[in-house]
């Protein structure tokens, strides 16, 4: 029995599997599965070898020694122990290990090897430090010896490396392996989520020439509330009780904006605002959004199989929600052909509902929509598409990353209708900047315009009172 059976049948946890597995390989020095092997090969051709110094290669190496020989020690104290009570007692017994041996001696980071193991036995390896750290939002590994973090909407380089190429490849394998994906030469891209929702994206070799890359897109443990989001600076309170105002009286709201511009976060918020006694539908490509209500039904798409079938995909999932009596749709994000289902689905009684797309303006999500209905394969004239935009989406909230790596919301527009063949378009609230800091910070903030949304009876007539104030500037 191997080293990887023997864990699995003492444990049975799936956190462990891939990283024990890949060192008894190295430890007992058998050959790597043949599709890493092929893929590995073709990568290493492509990019040639090794370009770290050969110093550092060969404390690597000894480095890796001493961890492949705890590894056998674990193995011994699994037949007695699990993996909780060997934690404490791997600092020990690497202290023996180098006591024994004196080549370890003045070439080891012992702190450093432990550290390592912990991470292999109960995390994602060398970032789990980077995943367990609440000021960082993003991890990006670009091959072995670059990762990058987000921190403070600032991008920066960290202190982490992988051992190789092939390292990284089990950690993937630990990612995509519980949500049943997987990733090879034949599905060389893979989206995928840790279990704490955070959103992960792995592209692989040949397709990724620097090695196996890894993007995560950290989800905070506390879903963020609306009053995260005024204290951020994200909105004010104005425009707080305008937002929640608009999803209790059942608006459809889309939510666009840029790439990590903040989408999600405030799909999330918005979703809080739904009441808990609707019966709640969501869609996504990998689940994200973290609902607060018990009647929340959350649906994911999944990639086709090896053989290319068995797709079932975000449209697929559209269509689906309108047989399950959804009172309320929240789409993770429209990319494509289900955009003109999730609007027929709007302008047929299923109100309330939530989107994001990705958009620089209202009006660049507009054109989106546009072209994305035409990618559903229907001949429709454009004039018909632009009727079923207006009469379908009430609200759209701009969301945009500025220079200073903060995330504002700097428009909230109502969508009022046609004329002629065009879509009207009016800023309810709009953001202004004012300066810039000594510290680089954008100052600004998002004020009303002045006019109130012509959604304004509806909102009266639902119950809920907006005070005139919220739509005038303060002088």
């Amino acid at each position: 029995m191997s080293l990887m059976d023997k864990i699995q049948a003492k444990t049975g946890a799936n956190v462990i599997e891939n990283p024990l597995g890949t060192v008894s390989i190295e430890a007992e020095g058998l050959a790597p599965t043949a599709p890493k092997k092929d893929l590995l090969t073709t990568f290493r051709a492509i990019r040639g070898t090794d370009s770290r110094p050969k110093e550092q290669t060969y404390q690597m190496t000894k480095h890796q020694e001493l961890k492949n020989k705890l590894h056998k020690q674990i193995l011994s104290i699994l037949k007695d122990d699990d993996i909780a009570a060997i934690v404490p007692k791997i600092d020990e017994m690497a202290v023996e290990l180098i006591l024994e041996d004196e080549s370890f001696r003045g070439k080891i980071d012992r702190k450093k090897v432990v550290e390592e193991l912990i991470n292999d036995l109960t995390g994602f390896g060398p970032i789990n430090p980077l995943l367990l750290d609440p000021e960082i939002t993003e991890v990006m590994v670009n091959g072995p010896n670059q990762v990058y973090v987000e921190r403070g909407g600032k991008i920066e380089i960290s202190y982490v490396q992988f051992r190789d190429d092939e390292h990284v490849m089990n950690i993937i394998d630990k990612i995509v392996a519980p949500i049943g994906r997987r990733v090879d030469e034949s599905s060389p891209m893979v989206d995928a989520r840790l279990p704490d929702g955070s959103r992960v994206n792995v592209i692989i070799p040949p397709l990724a020439l620097k090695g196996p890359t890894i993007t995560i897109r950290k989800f905070s443990k506390d879903p963020f509330t609306i009053d995260n989001l005024i204290d951020f600076g994200t909105i004010t309170r104005d425009m707080a009780i305008f937002l929640e105002a608009c999803v209790k009286a059942k608006l459809n709201i889309f939510v666009s904006g840029g790439t990590g511009s903040g989408k999600t976060t405030t799909l999330n918020v918005l979703s809080s605002f739904i009441p808990s006694d609707e019966r709640i539908v969501t869609i996504e490509d990998a689940a994200e959004l973290q609902l607060w209500q018990d009647h929340v039904v959350s649906l994911e798409s999944r990639p086709s199989n090896i053989e290319g079938k068995g797709a079932i995909t975000i449209r697929d999932l559209v269509r689906n929600s309108l047989r399950m009596r959804p009172e309320r749709i929240v789409i993770g994000e429209v990319r494509g052909g289900e955009a003109l289902d999730m609007l027929q689905a709007m302008n047929t009684g299923h109100d309330g509902s939530l989107a994001t797309g990705h958009s620089n303006s209202p009006r660049d999500m507009i054109s989106r929509l546009e072209t994305m209905v035409l990618m559903g394969g229907i001949d429709l004239p454009v004039k018909a598409i632009r009727e079923q935009i207006a009469g379908a989406i009430d609200v759209i909230i701009q969301q945009s990353r500025l220079k200073d790596g903060s995330r504002r919301i700097t428009n909230i527009t109502e969508v009022q209708g046609m004329e002629g063949d065009v879509i009207v378009l009016q800023d309810i609230f709009s953001f202004r900047q004012i300066g810039v800091d000594e510290q680089g910070k954008i100052m600004g903030k998002l004020i009303p315009t002045g006019i109130r949304p012509k959604f304004y009876e509806r909102l009266e007539t639902s119950g809920i009172h907006i005070p005139a104030s919220v739509f005038i500037e303060e002088e």
